[in-house]
């Protein structure tokens, strides 16, 4: 996973926008059940990335360049689908942004919202939180084995 360049401490990039509560939610569910994660939180606006960083994040930062370079830097890239759609979260997800998460050596574990014209099929109706709790325990899976 990633590029563990002698560390040993899971590094997980959460990337959030708009209002950022869904990243806001990661970073809270990531630090209670895995206290010793290095959470980067990267926001697309200064709203996103403060929620993260309010939550308990190691480190934040804001913009593109910002999800260009860290995103060299993690095991598990987290957040909602959009972040891997150009021109989603409305126009906050630009077209190299997108790029750097698709070609991420990182693991992508992208939560399933319908929003900003992108539309999941087959997706059951599930919480916000529950959606949360599911990419979590996957991390937690992953690392366990």
């Amino acid at each position: 996973m990633g590029k563990n360049r002698d560390r040993t401490e899971t590094r997980i990039l959460v990337i959030d926008g708009q209002g950022g509560g869904i990243g806001k939610a990661l970073v809270t569910a990531i630090k209670k059940n895995m206290p010793d994660a290095y959470i980067i939180a990267v926001g697309t606006n200064t709203a996103a990335t403060a929620g993260m960083l309010k939550a308990g994040a190691n480190i934040a930062a804001t913009g593109e360049n910002a999800v260009k370079v860290n995103c060299r830097k993690c095991d598990y890239i987290i957040g909602p689908v959009g972040i891997a759609i150009a021109d989603s979260l409305n126009g906050e997800i630009t077209p190299a942004m997108a790029l750097a998460i698709a070609q991420a050596d990182a693991k992508r574990i992208l939560i399933p919202f319908s929003q900003c014209d992108n539309e999941i099929v087959g997706v059951s109706d599930i919480t916000a939180g529950r959606f949360v709790e599911l990419a979590v325990e996957k991390i937690l899976t992953d690392i366990s084995k």
